[in-house]
């Protein structure tokens, strides 16, 4: 770890987020050999009297080199005005979270800064969102290009694979359908029933899980979480997070987790990377294959 840096050189400045999909409780494993994978944090103010009363984790997300932070737009759409951004590729974020629950949002927030838990960063999101079903151009980036401090100063991590242009198609669906896929990120877990209705406990953890290949369509991919057949999945909190699949011996960071089913037990949807919009919006802060 590379700690000593920011740690040093004192605090540094933050950004904000919304919640979305996680990592089911069943056929779910901890992930901590996933370092490019982190949460996305911010430290916001939900009453609008000016004063941030809040710090958390909000979504997920994948470093693709060093200081750009892949992620979703609904996850950066619409924060209120003086909402800060940060990332975490803590392995458990709700742990230190839970630790320091005692200070102010702020004083946490400071706080996770110094000790190199966090780095803030510069949200970006594509223009075009939100746009039709068919693509919701739901894809955003948080940039540390022009800060002091970047996420590879502070952790050791290998930046995620990005597919080349049209990959999926060129490999199709019976190869994909063949092939392993792997969901990651830091959400909560599939729907558990209570007296109140269903709950979705847990997050704020590294956990990946198996997918299994449904469809391919113009900007989706489809992929079953199914528990009788093995897989896990993704639920609230992991949307922006990475879904991963292996073809010809190389692991491609083939689309971010956007939406799914409501108790996320069934199917988890995923907005494709190797599209031309895709790669348009990447293109500026990300050298592409």
């Amino acid at each position: 770890m590379k700690r000593s840096t920011i740690v040093a050189a004192g605090a540094v400045t933050l950004l904000a987020a919304s919640p979305a999909a996680a990592i089911n409780t069943y056929n779910a494993q901890p992930a901590p050999e996933r370092t490019e994978v982190g949460a996305y944090l911010a430290l916001w103010d939900t009453t609008g009297d000016g004063v941030p009363d809040r710090f958390d984790w909000r979504c997920s997300g994948t470093m693709v080199d060093d200081d750009t932070f892949l992620t979703a737009a609904h996850c950066t759409d619409g924060s209120p005005a003086g909402t800060r951004t940060f990332v975490s590729l803590e392995e458990d974020v709700q742990s230190l979270l839970d630790e320091h629950a005692d200070l102010s949002p702020s004083a946490q927030a400071d706080l996770f800064l110094a000790n190199g838990w966090v780095v803030e960063g510069d949200p970006h999101q594509d223009a075009r969102y939100p746009g039709p079903a068919s693509d919701t151009a739901d894809i955003a980036v948080v940039d540390f290009a022009g800060r002091d401090f970047t996420p590879a100063d502070i952790w050791d991590f290998t930046p995620a694979t990005l597919p080349t242009a049209g990959q999926l198609d060129r490999v199709g669906g019976t190869t994909l359908a063949r092939a392993p896929w792997t969901v990651v990120g830091y959400g909560t877990a599939e729907a558990q029933n209570g007296p109140g209705g269903h709950t979705h406990p847990g997050g704020g953890v590294r956990l990946k899980a198996s997918e299994g290949f449904n469809a391919l369509t113009k900007s989706w991919v489809r992929l079953s979480i199914n528990e009788s057949k093995g897989y896990g999945g993704a639920c609230y909190g992991d949307s922006g997070g990475p879904n991963f699949v292996t073809v010809a011996g190389q692991q491609v960071l083939a689309g971010t987790t956007i939406t799914g089913d409501v108790p996320c037990k069934a199917t988890n949807v995923v907005y494709r990377l190797d599209t031309a919009p895709a790669r348009a919006f990447l293109a500026p802060f990300v050298t592409l294959r």
